[in-house]
């Protein structure tokens, strides 16, 4: 979970890094990398991510 506030804003041109829908979903790696997913591809990875230490902004 993202600090009250510091939550990264998605816009209508972000797309899945996975799929090029409309993100939904960014995964803020240890390394301070993102990701962007869509639903789906969120859903789907979540699990994974979160054994890594991801942050998801918003949770699927």
């Amino acid at each position: 979970m993202f600090p009250a506030g510091a939550a990264p804003v998605l816009t209508r041109q972000d797309r899945c890094d996975r799929c090029a829908a409309e993100a939904q979903v960014r995964a803020v790696l240890p390394s301070e990398l993102d990701l962007l997913f869509c639903a789906h591809h969120a859903r789907k990875h979540a699990p994974r991510l979160r054994e890594i230490g991801a942050l998801l902004s918003p949770e699927p």
